[in-house]
């Protein structure tokens, strides 16, 4: 009697353990489902989460760029590439610009150097590109080998600049002119859809007038006559 109690309990644990097939089946499919519900959900949100960290750093890259931009221009130097020349290193056009800075970097030695903002195209399409070379006192004509570029804003972004003297008027280009602009613009549009950026400004350099209007009684006066003697050359020059 004893002996039959027990087959009998072993018989019900027997049965109570482990799971049947239909609950392993059941189980099997409720995974199923919830491992495709992630999957879907996954892949809708992905994307977006990819664009949306894509469209940040293209923010920082600008931000960065535009940034030293805005530094190197501002301290633009009012210096002359030789003794014969009237006008300072400053070739301004609405792609690019070249002008003297102090020699900028923990390597650099004391000195000048050349800064070069261009537009150019490589590999993955149009860049601005900054180029920088030491400075030494050289011909009107002289050519500069520039180094070190280091892209500064890239596609779908461009810039572009323009300049304006002490009369306030916006001009594509600033050449031959016998001082800094006071001002220049930086301006920045999306390639992809021809909007202009909210980031976009003007940028004031520190130093617009030759060094010896320092010492002028009256620097306004100085600075307006050194433009007007360039006058008559320029009408010289086109004749």
């Amino acid at each position: 009697m004893k002996n039959l109690a027990m087959k009998r309990l072993r018989r019900a644990l027997a049965d109570e353990a482990g799971f049947t097939l239909l609950e392993v089946l059941l189980a099997t499919l409720l995974m199923t489902v919830i491992l495709a519900a992630l999957a879907t959900v996954t892949a809708q949100w992905l994307p977006n989460w990819n664009r949306g960290i894509a469209r940040v750093q293209r923010a920082e890259r600008l931000a960065t760029g535009l940034d030293r931009i805005v530094a190197d221009l501002s301290v633009a130097e009012q210096i002359t590439v030789n003794g014969d020349a009237k006008g300072p290193l400053f070739d301004g056009a609405e792609l690019s610009v070249t002008f003297l800075r102090t020699a900028l970097g923990p390597s650099a030695r004391p000195g000048l150097e050349i800064i070069r903002f261009i537009e150019k195209a490589d590999a993955q399409g149009l860049a601005l590109v900054r180029e920088r070379a030491t400075f030494q006192p050289m011909p009107a004509d002289g050519q500069v080998r520039f180094l070190d570029q280091v892209v500064l804003v890239r596609a779908p972004f461009r810039v572009s600049f323009t300049y304006a003297g002490p009369d306030g008027q916006w001009q594509p280009t600033w050449r031959g002119q016998t001082q800094l602009p006071e001002r220049i613009r930086v301006t920045v549009r999306n390639s992809t859809t021809g909007q202009v950026l909210a980031v976009s400004g003007a940028v004031i350099p520190h130093i617009t007038a030759p060094a010896e209007c320092a010492r002028a009684k009256n620097p306004a006066t100085c600075v307006t006559a050194g433009t007007r003697s360039q006058q008559p050359e320029k009408q010289e020059q086109q004749l």
